[in-house]
This record gives structure tokens, C-alpha cells and sequence, in this order.
């Protein structure tokens, strides 16, 4: 009975010593006992020691390890494909800003081109301030929409190498565009008294086309420029003795007035263009009133002049 109780004592002393020492972090769920009596297994299948049947034996030491083995580490290079690497990645982004700049340099090339040519026409439409006939005035800056027309090939042709790529480089040559319209919808004016439609300056630009056009807003701005040379014409022709130009021109302004004030315009470049030509709407009628409380008639006298001519 105490031969029992000794081996029992002695078992469970060194069961408790080297769990301890195998599993030494507390926190941590103790293994399973490694020790057991002979003939049974324990669930990590390792017997360190047993007691043998007779105790003058003492303890027998059995080694009893179950192998396995780890799966492998997964190589962290395997996980990154060489495509798309940080290195490729900003090689194509060179790539593509390089091809960008060349492209956008020689849009600007042309917009230069387009901007030397609209200095001319402008300058040639300057002497129409100076009473000088309109025929011979639209002549000279008529010579200049064949030059015009041929740049904005040149755009077209060069806008096809990036299909669908219309308004990225569209501010490249905005501006410029915007006075071309405002010169040709002045010279229209000019030569029949109406505007120009927006299918009349494409086609005289060759921008009829579904992937090179005239803009909505570009036509817009343009014709609001125009507006701003009437008011200085009105000046210079009622100088000149036309009296009857202030009321064509008022008639005019007027119509187009209330055809912009159709139109749902936001508080951009638009608007502020707008709300100038209402500015020139008001110093044309000013000059109608003048002209028609001083009663001057379109042959350059006044109607009180008439009346006595008529009266002797």
C-alpha cells in the first residue's frame, strides 16, 4: 500500500515538474500530460517517462515522438507579379505624360499659328471704325478664313491620334477660338445685319465634323465679344453722319439680349460675358436717345431743319 502511494506520488511530481518546464508561459493552456502509466498513449502521443510494474526498477525513461512536419513559408516575391511592379507601374506613367507633352505641345504650336492669324483679321476690321467702305474692310479680312480654316484641319488631324479625348486639350486653343467666332460673327453682321449661327461658323471653319467641333460654350463667348464692338461702331458712324445706324444696331442687341436671357447660365465665364453685354446694350440705347431727342434723321438733318426747308 505505501510501496502504491510512493510510485503515485513520484509520477505526479514529475508529471507537474516537466509540464512546467515544456509549457513555462502560464497564460498559455497547459499541453497535455506528457506522462501516463505504461500502456497508455497521451494525446500528442509523447511518453517521457513511465513506471515499470515493479518498483525496484525505479523509473524507466521511454521516448516517444511523434513527427510532423510544417508546412512551408510562402515566399512573399512569389506575391507581386513583375507586371505589375511599383518600378512598371511609373515607367507606363512616364510613358504616357511624354507622349501627353509632345501631343499638347504641338496643339499650342497651332494655337499660336490660329492667334498670329486673328491679330490680322482684327486689325484689318479696325478700320471699319475709320468710315472706311465695308466692302473694301470684309475683303481684306475675308483673305484670312481660308488660313483659319486650314489650322483647324491641322487640329482635327492632330486630335485624331487621341480619339475621345476632345476636352482634355480643349483650353489649348479655347480662347483662341472664342475670337475667332466674335471676328466672324462681326464681319457677318456687318455684311447681311443678322447673326451667325453656330452650323454657319462651323462650316466656315471646316468644324463640321462629329469628332472635331465648334463648342456650345465656345460660340456662346465668342458672340458676347462681338457685342462689345457695336457700341464703339454706333460712336464712330453716328460721327460719320449715320444717324440711323443706332437704331439697327439697338434692334439687334436687343434680340440677342432676349435670346441669352433664355438660356440657365451659371456664375462662370459665360455669365460675366453676358453681363457685359448688357453694359453694351445700354450705351447703344444712349446713343439712340440722343440721336432721336436732337430729331437727326438718317440723311444728317434734324427734323426742325426739314420742317423749315419745307416751310420756305
Amino acid at each position: 500500500m505505501k510501496s502504491a502511494f510512493r510510485k503515485g506520488n513520484v509520477q505526479s511530481t514529475l508529471s507537474r515538474s516537466f509540464t512546467s518546464v515544456l509549457n513555462p508561459n502560464p497564460l498559455i493552456p497547459n499541453l497535455p500530460s506528457i506522462f501516463s502509466p505504461v500502456g497508455k498513449s497521451s494525446s500528442i502521443s509523447v511518453s517521457l517517462f513511465s513506471t515499470s510494474a515493479s518498483p525496484s526498477r525505479g523509473l524507466r525513461f521511454l521516448t516517444t515522438v511523434s513527427s510532423y512536419s510544417s508546412p512551408p513559408m510562402a515566399d512573399s516575391d512569389t506575391h507581386a507579379p513583375p507586371g505589375n511592379s511599383m518600378e512598371s507601374q511609373f515607367e507606363k506613367f512616364r510613358t504616357q505624360l511624354d507622349e501627353s507633352g509632345n501631343l499638347r505641345e504641338r496643339i499650342r504650336n497651332v494655337a499660336m499659328e490660329i492667334e498670329s492669324v486673328t491679330r490680322v483679321m482684327h486689325a484689318n476690321l479696325l478700320l471699319v471704325h475709320q468710315s472706311r467702305p465695308v466692302a473694301e474692310v470684309l475683303e481684306k479680312a475675308k483673305g484670312q478664313i481660308s488660313v483659319l480654316k486650314e489650322h483647324f484641319n491641322r487640329l482635327a488631324e492632330i486630335l485624331q491620334e487621341c480619339p475621345g479625348e476632345y476636352y482634355r486639350y480643349h483650353n489649348d486653343w479655347r480662347s483662341e477660338t472664342q475670337t475667332v467666332v466674335s471676328l466672324l460673327a462681326f464681319m457677318h453682321w456687318l455684311e447681311t445685319g443678322s447673326l451667325l449661327m453656330h452650323t454657319e461658323a462651323e462650316v466656315k471653319l471646316g468644324l463640321n465634323t462629329s469628332d472635331f467641333g465648334l463648342d456650345t460654350e465656345d460660340y456662346l463667348v465668342g458672340i458676347c465679344f462681338m457685342s462689345n464692338e457695336l457700341p464703339r461702331y454706333v460712336v464712330n458712324q453716328v460721327t460719320a453722319g449715320d444717324y440711323d445706324c443706332p437704331r439697327k444696331v439697338l434692334n439687334f442687341l436687343t434680340e440677342l439680349h432676349a435670346a441669352f436671357r433664355m438660356l440657365n447660365l451659371r456664375n462662370d465665364f459665360l455669365r460675366k460675358k453676358f453681363d457685359g453685354m448688357k453694359y453694351d446694350l445700354r450705351k447703344v440705347e444712349e446713343v439712340y436717345y440722343d440721336v432721336k431727342i436732337r430729331g437727326l434723321t438718317a440723311n444728317g438733318e434734324s427734323k426742325r431743319d426739314q420742317e423749315n426747308e419745307g416751310q420756305t
